[in-house]
């Protein structure tokens, strides 16, 4: 009985000691404001940027006991959009909005979009992209950009919050 016991909790450890070794799962988030003036054309599409999103990602896989070159792959698990401004604007105005990422040494890519927005909420959620992350998010910043369509005239500047969620799996330290 006593090396049942002994050889159940050998194993056990063996098993708790080897989940520890599997990876490490966290979120990092930011956030990036910006601008749709309210002199803004109707059905055609138009751009404005962000200032540079700081990541902080060194300061967040330290936390996670990890580090930039044990990360596996990053995802966008959520890039949900808010309007700040003015008050008790919804998204009824917007047709479409895509949102770009991009860093100085990597390529821009599409990060999010939602096409045929058709609601009264003053936040929406996009539909994320499928790809790898990782050198975006490895970067000290990153750049975004947005692309949006309007179906309504604007009287106002409307001024939308950008939060974003990124998925890091990795090895651990």
């Amino acid at each position: 009985m006593k090396t049942n016991i002994l050889f159940l909790g050998v194993v056990l450890s063996a098993f708790i000691s080897g989940c520890n070794k599997a990876g490490v799962n966290f979120l990092i988030s930011n956030q990036a404001d910006f601008r749709i003036e309210g002199s803004s054309p109707l059905n055609l599409p138009f751009e404005m940027g962000t200032p540079d999103v700081t990541t902080n990602s060194s300061q967040e896989f330290q936390n996670n006991n990890t580090a930039s070159n044990l990360i596996k792959e990053v995802k966008l698990e959520e890039l949900k959009l808010t309007i700040t401004s003015p008050s008790g604007k919804t998204f009824s105005f917007l047709k479409s909005v895509q949102i770009f990422i991009s860093t100085n040494s990597s390529d821009e890519i599409e990060l999010a979009s939602l096409d045929n927005i058709a609601t009264t909420a003053t936040s929406i959620s996009l539909t994320t992209s499928t790809q790898n992350l990782d050198k975006y998010v490895k970067a000290s910043s990153y750049k975004l950009r947005t692309r949006v369509v309007t179906k309504e005239t604007l009287t106002q500047p409307v001024d939308i919050r950008a939060a974003i969620k990124f998925r890091i799996k990795a090895s651990p330290l």
